[in-house]
């Protein structure tokens, strides 16, 4: 599996000492106030064991240091090959620092570059402004809004898709 560097990060593959990272990460209310409720730990180990095995998934630190920063992936729809869906998380002490910016811009470049895809679609909770910021600095174009579409712990959130095309920046 591939490592994708920049400037200032390191993009790497999941690997099993990551378990402590990700479980601290899904258990963190700051951190999934904005994606889902807190799994128990059984459920937020299955998810882990994807990411093991899962291609174009990686943990996000810097450059030089192996302290994860946040995690970052593309699923590359089986409908449409040509298409991918993102998420990233980043932990709470590495938000507005570029963190998430500059880890979008290179996977979404190794998407198009390397896994062949033509357009990457991200979904984010219209509450959730520094992801929007994050989206829309990296080119990404707003093409939906499903009101109320989206269930945290009984609170019912707009769901705005985003979408980026290769070569639209």
């Amino acid at each position: 599996m591939a490592t994708i560097k920049t400037s200032r990060l390191r993009l790497t593959p999941f690997h099993p000492s990551d378990w402590p990272f990700f479980h601290a990460l899904r258990k963190n209310p700051l951190v999934m106030r904005y994606m889902a409720a807190i799994l128990p730990e059984k459920e937020i180990r299955r998810l882990f064991a994807l990411r093991l095995v899962t291609p174009h998934t990686f943990v996000i630190r810097a450059d030089g240091d192996t302290t994860p920063l946040g995690d970052i992936g593309l699923h590359i729809s089986s409908q449409h090959p040509d298409e991918a869906d993102i998420g990233y998380t980043v932990i709470p002490e590495a938000q507005g620092k570029g963190v998430a910016s500059e880890a979008l811009r290179a996977v979404c470049d190794y998407g198009f570059r390397e896994a062949g895809i033509r357009a990457v679609n991200a979904y984010v909770l219209a509450d959730n402004r520094g992801s929007v910021r994050v989206l829309e600095k990296a080119g990404f174009v707003r093409t939906q809004i499903l009101e109320k579409a989206y269930d945290i712990n009984g609170v019912h959130y707009d769901d705005w898709v985003y979408r980026l095309e290769r070569g639209a920046v």
